[in-house]
């Protein structure tokens, strides 16, 4: 696979509409539907995309028109993507749980030619103009209330294919905006040769097979699910609140359907795989279980390997919007055999998270920690095996700036001489003698002692999930240079829990607090610099006056 020549995602679509038509594509819980779930055949969802892709051409789209998207997951969502990677066009796409504030600021910096959304979200377009200056064109799915524009109920339909761009693998696909959790969200720029090397790595590495079936709680993967002829299942999850979601009502649409794959993040798949063995139920069709978007403890391993089929396994794929997949590992690496060691143990004795070996389509390394911008790049940043560090990729899969932001792009990017381009993943880690990689936590939430770095992961993972402890998070509280490490605990304060933890004197003092703040995409990022502030405030000169 390379960036160059003609290469269009949107051609995956027809070709499984003629192999497949009357298979099944698509099934998205809608409780308006007779019996709960709205259902789309192959050659089905492909006449969809071609009739909205001869609408919206109709109606004055054009190849390359950055058209910002604003429909809740499921049948639309799949189709209107398809539809505008046809005509060539680029879709934006934007979480807008995180927040309206940012979420304005998101849209004013891409600045995107054209708008496609549900009528509420025409409603904030045209009550806050400022941030939708830019939008020279717009549609409506659903009723169209007092918008203007078109609807994409009013496009005729079509029996013609619509004729898939001829784009080349440079161009620009897609602008997928990150989460915002450790810092503000930034449009990651997606080129159809990236989506293309994207499908090859991850069907290479997890086997997908076509006619499988992904229970796709993460909407974005539903659009991976068409490239490799799966049928997504859109479960009953509300996308802004992924950790509220029903967790037998998920197992149900498993079972229903008897999906073979299960993607998204852990705070969901935690609560499913929780309700079932709580319930004595399994969920014997899946196969594989793949949780993205935080670090998964291995209970949520142990769990779901009592659920699941007998030689099914949990994979937990490491990357980021800017570069997926970059490395993985399967739960019984994690928890280890009767006769093989597992990473769990290397985990309480602090040695991070181990996030697996990295993908043959990337290259890896660890350079020397530096928050000033790399502009080029030298053999000489890389450390030492065993050496945390600053954790770069390169590859066709890796995104090479991001959309409107030249300063963040200098930050995150280093150039080699051959002209590749390194991402800066803004995470910590190490390579092992085994060529493992282990994540020590993000680079912004390192602690800098008067004894040296602290690193969050290396921590947390002594106490994670152990002797009663759930979750935790580590913190600093001081000056740089001079912080005291700060471990919160997630549940009910407990004396006895803070007596062991303080015991190892690994932490100057422990806090406990009812429920983390997390990132709102997949509900388990830990907001650590929320917490960090709240430490400072409940703790004031506390720890100053102790040392």
């Amino acid at each position: 696979m390379t960036e160059s020549g003609l290469v269009n995602i949107a051609h995956h679509l027809p070709a499984a509409a003629v192999r497949n038509p009357d298979g099944l594509a698509i099934a998205a819980y809608d409780p308006s539907a007779p019996d709960g779930w709205h259902e789309l055949s192959w050659s089905q969802l492909n006449r969809r995309a071609d009739t909205i892709a001869a609408g919206l051409v109709a109606h004055g789209w054009a190849r390359g028109d950055t058209t910002l998207v604003m429909v809740r997951a499921g049948v639309e969502l799949i189709s209107l993507t398809f539809a505008l990677f046809k005509i060539g066009a680029v879709p934006v796409l934007i979480d807008p749980g995180m927040g309206m504030g940012a979420f304005f600021r998101c849209v004013k910096q891409c600045a995107p030619r054209a708008f496609i959304g549900i009528p509420l979200a025409h409603v904030i377009r045209v009550f806050v103009p400022g941030a939708f200056r830019s939008v020279v064109r717009h549609a409506t799915v659903g009723r169209r209330w007092f918008c203007g524009g078109p609807t994409l109920a009013s496009f005729q339909n079509t029996n013609e294919a619509f004729p898939v761009a001829d784009t080349r693998g440079e161009d620009l696909a897609a602008v997928l905006f990150t989460s915002g959790s450790t810092g503000a969200a930034k449009g990651a720029r997606y080129t159809h040769g990236m989506f293309a090397a994207q499908v090859e790595a991850l069907g290479r590495r997890f086997q997908f097979r076509e006619g499988e079936i992904d229970c796709a709680a993460f909407p974005l993967f539903s659009l991976f699910d068409v490239a490799f002829g799966m049928t997504s299942v859109i479960p009953p999850v509300d996308p802004a609140r992924p950790a509220s979601c029903d967790p037998l009502a998920v197992a149900e649409a498993v079972r229903k359907y008897r999906c073979t794959v299960a993607t998204g993040s852990p705070a969901i798949w935690r609560r499913v795989g929780d309700a079932c063995l709580a319930a004595g139920e399994k969920l014997p069709s899946l196969e594989r279980v793949l949780m993205f978007g935080a670090p998964i403890p291995p209970s949520a391993h142990r769990t779901w390997h009592q659920v699941i089929s007998s030689g099914g396994d949990v994979l937990t794929p490491y990357g980021a919007t800017e570069a997926l997949p970059v490395a993985v590992i399967g739960g019984r690496e994690v928890l280890g055999t009767n006769t093989e060691p597992g990473t769990e143990a290397l985990t309480r004795a602090g040695a991070g998270t181990c996030v697996g070996r990295p993908v043959d389509d990337i290259t890896l390394r660890i350079i020397t920690i530096r928050d000033e911008a790399i502009p080029n790049w030298s053999d000489e940043l890389e450390e030492e095996a065993g050496v945390v560090g600053e954790i770069v990729v390169r590859g066709l899969m890796v995104t090479r700036e991001y959309h409107e932001l030249p300063e963040a792009t200098a930050l995150a990017k280093i150039r080699d001489s051959d002209g590749t381009i390194w991402h800066r993943m803004g995470d910590l880690g190490y390579l092992d003698e085994q060529g493992r990689l282990w994540f020590c936590g993000r680079k912004t939430e390192r602690l800098r002692t008067a004894e040296g770095p602290l690193y969050t992961d290396k921590i947390e993972g002594r106490f994670a999930g152990y002797d009663g402890v759930g979750r935790v998070a580590l913190v600093g509280v001081g000056p740089r240079g001079q912080e005291r490490p700060v471990l919160f605990v997630e549940g009910p304060e407990d004396p006895e829990i803070a007596r062991r933890i303080q015991d190892t004197a690994l932490v100057a003092a422990v806090l406990f607090r009812e429920k983390f703040p997390v990132d709102r995409r997949h509900n388990a990022k830990i907001h650590r610099m929320e917490l960090k502030a709240e430490a400072e405030a409940r703790l004031g000169g506390t720890l100053a006056r102790t040392r």
